[in-house]
């Protein structure tokens, strides 16, 4: 990089997390970028193994739906057959997410120390246990034990699913492939709400062990990510995995060059802390990110997944209504973004998702300008 783009460079902070040597040594393999991504269009196929290894990896986030989708279609069987009142099954259905909270602490610790397949393999293990104690439980707690080991599992793979597929993903893929993680997630909600319409929650809660040996079987098949493998100095079975992952034939030495970079760089860095992100640069984009997540989670997304099914028959509709509302608008919507992730960029798409996310909270408002637009009901 010559000195006029060095000198071009913004420096508004003096301590950002990471220092201008590192973002110089990740941008060191890209002058001339604009050339080399349409030379890597152009050449690069897409080889079976990273297909393999991509859908491996979203099992986890088929398993990840199905634990959300879980405790709709369940809720009548479950109360029936255990005697349970809605304050004790409310437990179980909330039981889940305290249980994600503790799995997604744990996640990057794993992730970093094990590796992307192991912590995969960790989650995969508490989401078996945990829908064999559902299956099989007599009394309550049991049910909110396995509910619980269910989260934990959810809280490992929602971090570590996502960063495996966009570490061995090629940049001009990683965007659609990496939202399949979500489209699999939706799959697993919608699916499971299908198929618990018809099935006793037992068999429901065996169904939801199949992915999970999808992906624990899976893992065996494919390659660990080339820059966690990086990260800890196998060079060399880096470079090798990255070959395997974009093909024989493909010229990887560009990106292997870029991830050794970046990576021995990286370790010549004082290790980053949490509060390193509420540095005054960062505001905005942490404003951003984190507002959208609050925002979805005001609208009750959960709540409404969790109790779709109730929801619908409250309201004096059929809960098949539910269904069809689960499978025809959730996958298509989230299909539409995989198809746009990597054509119409990021900041429209969330764009998109914040209006929808305000247009939903509004809805629930008391006061809100939709139901007075609706009129007396």
């Amino acid at each position: 990089m010559d000195d006029s783009s060095k000198s071009s460079e913004p420096r508004e902070c003096s301590s950002p997390l990471l220092s201008t040597e590192i973002l110089q040594a990740y941008h060191h393999g890209n002058d001339g970028v604009a050339c080399e991504e349409k030379r890597q269009k152009e050449t690069w196929s897409v080889p079976a193994i990273l297909i393999l290894t991509t859908l491996v990896a979203v099992s986890g986030s088929y398993v990840f739906g199905s634990a959300i989708g879980y405790s709709s279609p369940a809720q009548n069987g479950i109360m029936n057959d255990l005697n349970l009142g809605v304050a004790e099954y409310s437990v179980f259905g909330s039981i889940l997410t305290i249980g994600a909270m503790i799995g997604a602490i744990i996640s990057g610790r794993i992730a970093d120390y094990a590796g992307r397949r192991a912590a995969m393999g960790f989650s995969e293990v508490f989401c078996i246990l945990g829908w064999l104690a559902i299956a099989f439980s007599k009394v309550g707690w049991w049910l909110y034990v396995g509910r619980f080991l269910v989260g934990c599992g959810m809280g490992l793979l929602s971090y570590v699913v996502p960063v495996y597929v966009a570490e061995v993903t090629p940049k001009n893929l990683r965007g659609g492939f990496t939202t399949v993680h979500q489209l699999m997630i939706c799959c697993g909600v919608s699916l499971t709400y299908l198929i618990g319409s018809f099935l006793n929650w037992r068999i429901l809660a065996l169904i939801g062990t199949i992915p999970c040996l999808v992906q624990l079987l899976g893992l065996f098949f494919i390659p660990e990510s080339p820059r966690w493998l990086a990260k800890f100095g196998h060079w060399e079975r880096s470079e090798s995995v990255l070959q395997r992952l974009r093909g024989k034939n493909a010229d990887v030495s560009q990106e292997a060059t870029e991830i050794r970079d970046f990576t021995e760089a990286l370790q010549t860095e004082t290790e980053a802390t949490i509060f390193g992100l509420f540095q005054l640069q960062y505001l905005k984009s942490l404003t951003v990110g984190v507002g959208l997540m609050i925002l979805q989670q005001f609208g009750g997304v959960n709540g409404i997944a969790f109790y779709a099914s109730s929801i619908f028959i409250s309201a004096g509709f059929s809960g098949s209504i539910g269904m069809i509302a689960m499978v025809a608008v959730q996958i298509p919507m989230t299909a539409l973004g995989v198809l746009l992730m990597d054509k119409s960029g990021r900041r429209p798409l969330l764009l998109l998702y914040a209006g929808f996310c305000f247009g939903n909270i509004l809805r629930m408002l008391p006061c809100s300008p939709i139901i007075l637009l609706a009129g007396p009901t």
